[in-house]
């Protein structure tokens, strides 16, 4: 059987999971699509935030973040499950013994005010638009290479097929599409993990692997991975950085951002009661454990096959040719997300670091310019294809990195459609509206936010976890804080929570657009990606956390000048935050 067959047999019957799964698990009612009733096993819970969350920029891009920056991007794998930590700790629980539907719902209720809920459902919007562009720009990368189409192809299958479960069941469909995506996911990632641990150091678990010895060399592998790469000119791998500040401040975005994801946070309101919450959340991080423990080692390993493929004799040696070059280097090609130019037309693959420090021993082996161009998003896909394993791992890493893309993609959508209809339609435009007329708006808003969303996915502003990254900042300056304040502050009233939400979404945007080049103003075009010109050296990446100070600071000082919330929300607060005995989750 050939491996495209492969691919497509078990891509097509995850997908054929999927959709079955939909069918058996259809919302019938608003409480169905928005909180799958209210009645998941944490268990189920758990596993299916685990899904939720590790999305395309886990399952495919932060491993090939890691791989290129080595400790400098261990940040995303720092931020991402501490801020998992805090929102399992400081959030979940409270905001399920409030018992309602969405985000926006809470802090509208909360802060007493339908301006406040309005805000909290832009600053959604913004940030799950921007998250689900990162999905979206995963699938098409996955299907690009394994299914053999382009791009745009490739993002309209992943549409159709959430359309199919997501629009039908709902959060009801979703939950149950996520455990099986976890399930595919996981073992997708860890199978080829394992395997090139074995190859590489003897050691069948990954993680330990990582810190095992390099069988062919003798020397540590992390050891053996900084000598290919210096010998290339690349930045020691487990070197430090130099800009702590703007490490601290990214992972704390990071952090804080993942404790403000509105698609993580409504899959709290799932279960029976806030003690299943928090049972909820301790299975899940069990659950993203394991994958986020075997990232590491899947980025080391991959970054040396790589450079063992082009040098096969050793960095000092001659690369291969051109001519010679491995099929997964080919199979890749294909898809335009690996580039080669013979800038000295030697006819071999120079693969280094063009940098000026670097640029007298290039002269001297008569290099004039590195000639290939590896797009990151694809190591954790063609890891298989680079350790020439079996094809069913490849097949099977095909279905995963999808299942990963989807299954995130899903509760965005999800998220983002819940405010529209929930939050605009019923709580503002037709507060009448039928639970018949909620459900069908609900599902017209999925359709129209997935087919935003894939629009977007075909030119996202950068590879999937920088994409990601974004909407974490987003999330970060805006949701965060309003959260926190409406469960922890009794002073902060409705005018502050408008005032903060605004000035940290606005100030956090304004900065990421500048910063990035993203304004058609040539002088703001010229500070694209200079960090000499950012302020104080700070990335647009790390600017959420700035942007939740500002929110923050402006909520406080606006309350403080402005009288105080009615007595009847000051009570509220209190309770909320003894989450014990929560009922059921109710829209109203």
């Amino acid at each position: 059987m050939s491996q495209f067959a492969i691919n497509v047999l078990f891509v097509g019957a995850s997908f054929a999971i999927y959709i079955g799964i939909a069918i058996w698990a259809k919302a019938g009612t608003t409480k169905d699509f928005y909180v799958a009733g209210g009645g998941v096993h944490p268990v189920t819970n758990g596993m299916a935030i685990g899904a939720d969350w590790m999305s395309a920029a886990s399952f495919i891009s932060m491993a090939g973040l890691i791989a290129a920056g080595g400790y400098a991007n261990s940040t995303f794998l720092m931020g991402w499950t501490g801020g998992y930590v805090l929102l399992a700790m400081l959030l979940a629980p409270y905001l399920r013994k409030f018992g309602k539907f969405t985000v926006p719902e809470f802090i509208g209720d909360r802060f007493y005010s339908k301006n406040a809920r309005f805000v909290a459902v832009a600053c959604l919007i913004v940030a799950s638009v921007t998250y689900v562009i990162g999905q979206m720009a995963g699938a098409g990368v996955a299907f690009s290479r394994f299914l053999e189409v382009d791009s745009t192809t490739g993002l309209i299958i992943a549409a159709v097929v959430v359309f199919c479960y997501a629009v039908m069941g709902g959060m009801k469909g979703i939950t149950y599409t996520q455990v099986a995506q976890y399930i595919v996911l996981i073992i997708a990632y860890t199978i080829p993990a394992v395997f090139i641990s074995l190859q590489l150091t003897d050691t069948a678990i990954p993680a330990m692997g990582l810190f095992s010895t390099h069988t062919e060399s003798g020397l540590p592998l992390l050891s053996k991975l900084d000598e290919v790469i210096t010998a290339l000119g690349f930045q020691d791998y487990t070197a430090d950085v130099d800009n702590k500040l703007n490490m601290v401040l990214f992972t704390l975005t990071l952090m804080i951002g993942t404790a403000g994801l509105p698609h993580v946070i409504i899959r709290f309101f799932t279960v029976p009661k806030v003690a299943d919450a928090r049972w909820s959340a301790g299975w899940a991080l069990v659950f993203i454990a394991l994958l986020y423990l075997t990232a590491p080692a899947v980025a080391s390993m991959a970054r040396l096959n790589l450079v063992n493929t082009i040098y096969p004799d050793g960095p000092t040696s001659q690369p291969i040719e051109y001519s010679e070059r491995p099929d997964w280097v080919k199979n890749w090609e294909v898809t335009g997300l690996i580039k080669y130019e013979d800038k000295n037309e030697d006819g071999r693959i120079q693969l280094y670091n063009d940098s000026e420090s670097f640029a007298p021993t290039a002269q001297a082996r008569g290099w004039k310019g590195n000639e290939l161009d590896v797009n990151r998003d694809i190591l954790v896909l063609a890891n298989p294809e680079i350790a020439n394993l079996p094809g069913w791992v490849i097949g099977l890493i095909a279905a995963g990195g999808l299942a990963a893309a989807l299954s995130t993609a899903a509760g965005l959508l999800l998220a983002i459609s819940s405010s529209v209809s929930h939050d605009l339609i019923k709580g503002a435009i037709n507060p009448n509206i039928s639970e018949k007329g909620e459900l069908r708006a609900a599902r017209i808003t999925m359709s129209v936010a997935i087919v935003v969303a894939t629009y977007l996915g075909a030119n996202p502003p950068g590879f999937a976890a920088q994409v990601v990254a974004l909407a974490f900042g987003i999330a970060a300056a805006s949701l965060f804080p309003a959260l926190m304040m409406g469960i922890f502050s009794k002073r902060v009233n409705n005018k502050g929570a408008v005032a903060g939400m605004a000035a940290g979404l606005i100030s956090t945007l304004v900065y990421i657009f500048v910063f990035l080049g993203w304004f058609f103003i040539p002088d703001t075009n010229n500070l694209a990606n200079t960090p000499d010109n950012w302020f104080l050296g700070i990335s647009p990446l790390s600017f959420g956390a700035i942007g939740a100070m500002i929110n923050f600071a402006v909520a406080f000082g606006v309350s403080a000048a402005t009288e105080e919330p009615p007595i009847e929300i000051q009570e509220l607060v209190e309770s909320v935050r003894y989450p014990r005995g929560a009922g059921q989750a109710t829209d109203h």
